[in-house]
């Protein structure tokens, strides 16, 4: 009767190992879980065997059970708190920007709205757009000028942010007519060439790419070289720079994304040391390893557009970075002083909706870049 208990108990923690893999699998922190759910089935397995097998009364047995549900219960604590302590430092995520907040025509949206009426109204077959995150507000205070007055859903709408690399793919797909992004990628260069389209870009506005640092972080400015030589891993710690005896903990972002395109450019021919990852589930209990997201650490240092990091992040706790002593202002973008200006585009790849170029060229006209300025980016002109 012990062996076939034996037997059975064990079957059954096999079973409930397997679904708890598969949890864990699925739980986004399957590096830590899926082998603390090994580990535990096989020492409880081990410590049933022992009981069926009449070593559960002993005083060795019960101290080591207990210790074992301890040391167990305290990996679990000490592992959710620093997820919980590293999730506290997580900024600049597209979880951090509500687009709701900005979708055209809500009685309390943060699109921006003439005081005049508009010049330019599209009634009927309206334009499908896409664009960055970054791009949303802006337009969406076009949309709420010239478009229909109704609710335009950011993620189900004609007009949505997928952000960067996907808007780039559902132009090129024709899912959509018009995408408001930074300058493409090669590869979407490329890929239009393949698909026998032309990229036509249109300047809109120009911007400020951007580098912060946790507020308490010593350093307000770095040079062009500091910046590539930090990028590169040429330059490893923060007194290299002018600042503590600390390492330099420099996040990226994913290839295809606005923001490290902005980066590669800004780059030069510099290679990009390969960038922080962090171990994520991938589906069907495989695991994969993706780009660490922005953690403001004392020794971290980000980027992104600097409308992103100063109207849609309130938080206070970053600071962005003067570039060779000249601050990513709206004045040092429009004169051409600040070293990482940009101009952002409207881009289009062969759409026969009749309503595209003249929205652009009202885009471009008084009304729209003063919907641009107002919303916080530079005017094109």
């Amino acid at each position: 009767m012990r062996i076939v208990g034996s037997i059975l108990v064990t079957a059954a923690l096999a079973i409930l190992g397997f679904f708890g893999m598969l949890f864990a699998a699925f739980s986004g922190h399957g590096p830590f879980y899926m082998p603390f759910v090994i580990t535990v089935v096989v020492i409880v397995a081990i410590f049933s065997n022992l009981a069926i097998w009449g070593q559960g009364k002993k005083k060795w047995f019960k101290i080591s059970f207990l210790s074992f549900i301890s040391l167990s219960l305290i990996s679990v604590g000490i592992f959710e708190f620093n997820q919980k302590r590293v999730e506290s430092l997580k900024i600049l995520t597209k979880q951090d920007v509500n687009l709701y907040e900005y979708m055209p025509n809500l009685p309390r949206t943060k699109a921006i709205g003439l005081q005049e009426e508009s010049t330019f109204k599209i009634k009927e077959n309206l334009p499908r757009l896409d664009g960055s995150t970054a791009l949303y507000p802006v337009y969406a205070g076009f949309v709420q000028a010239v478009y229909p007055k109704r609710e335009y859903d950011p993620y189900h709408s004609e007009v949505m942010s997928t952000q960067t690399s996907n808007a780039y793919e559902r132009l090129l797909s024709g899912e959509v007519d018009m995408i408001f992004v930074p300058q493409p990628s090669n590869k979407y260069m490329e890929l239009a060439k393949e698909r026998g389209k032309e990229l036509k870009m249109t300047p809109i506005g120009k911007e400020a790419f951007v580098f912060f640092v946790n507020a308490d972080n010593p350093v307000h400015s770095l040079t062009v070289e500091q910046v590539q030589g930090i990028y590169s891993g040429n330059i490893r710690n923060w007194k290299e720079v002018g600042g503590r005896n600390d390492s330099i903990e420099a996040f990226q972002r994913p290839e295809e994304s606005g923001s490290q395109q902005a980066l590669i450019r800004f780059m030069g021919n510099q290679a990009i040391m390969k960038p922080t990852t962090e171990r994520v589930a991938a589906g069907m209990g495989g695991i994969m390893d993706q780009v660490a997201e922005y953690q403001n650490k004392k020794n971290a240092i980000g980027f992104s557009f600097r409308y992103f990091s100063e109207e849609m992040a309130h938080n206070g706790k970053i600071r962005n970075l003067a570039i060779n002593g000249i601050a990513p202002t709206k004045e040092s973008i429009r004169n051409g002083s600040y070293p990482a200006a940009m101009e952002m585009y409207v881009v289009t790849a062969g759409s026969v909706n009749p309503h595209i170029e003249p929205f652009i060229q009202w885009i471009l006209s008084r009304q729209g870049q003063i919907i641009l300025e107002e919303t916080g980016y530079v005017s094109i002109h």
